[in-house]
């Protein structure tokens, strides 16, 4: 399922941008798809609002690029994937100095910023994906409750009545809708907090009800 999205998602990427940045999305890196299909389709389930190699002007009147920004108003979140490799180990003051420049302009260019080591989305995929979650959740919290649909609120109700976890499989019977459209909505409202996973694996197989509660 992740490769189909992901060729359909690159794609899309590829129809805007300079030739630079479309240069850069051909040759899509090891880490940053190792980062979408470990950490980003687990936690989320889609793509939308996500671009990959994303331009933003430099503070020199140059152009660098973000391994992924998430733009979705208001907020504007880019995401680094940083690895431990001989050009880390062996940068020199120069260079350090300049990371340490970019990030600052953008932070004050109102961008939120999240780095992960390629060593923690291999190893600790899970940590990284509750990272985005938490984040997307906090940020998002007070839209939330506009966004639900009426079968995100069943299914806030269907769980909250149940004594043990639900699969998705469960609310398709329940609902009449797909397996694949429950895991859908049911991983949307892991992002807004109203449910949580109750699997000990990577992949999430059972949903719990979360911390925010239903409005009425």
């Amino acid at each position: 399922m992740f490769e189909a999205h992901y060729e359909e998602w690159l794609d899309d990427q590829l129809k805007a941008g300079s030739m630079e940045r479309q240069r850069r999305l051909k040759n899509h890196g090891y880490a940053e798809k190792v980062f979408m299909e470990q950490v980003w389709w687990p936690a989320m389930g889609q793509m939308e609002h996500l671009y990959g190699e994303y331009e933003v002007n430099d503070f020199k009147d140059g152009v660098r690029f973000l391994d992924f920004a998430y733009l979705r108003h208001p907020h504007k979140i880019a995401i680094e994937i940083d690895g431990y490799g001989p050009h880390c180990r062996d940068i020199d003051r120069r260079a350090f100095a300049d990371r340490l420049v970019r990030q600052n302009h953008l932070i004050l260019d109102d961008w939120i910023l999240l780095r992960f080591s390629f060593d923690d989305v291999k190893e600790h995929p899970r940590q990284c994906q509750q990272m985005i979650q938490q984040m997307l959740g906090k940020l998002y919290s007070q839209e939330a409750v506009r966004e639900l649909t009426l079968h995100q609120r069943e299914i806030i109700r269907i769980v909250s009545h149940q004594l043990k976890p639900v699969p998705p499989v469960e609310i398709s019977n329940i609902l009449g809708i797909s397996t694949q459209f429950a895991r859908k909505l049911m991983q949307d409202l892991v992002v807004k907090q109203y449910l949580a996973s109750a699997s000990q694996g990577e992949r999430v197989r059972y949903y719990r009800i979360g911390k925010r509660k239903l409005e009425r």
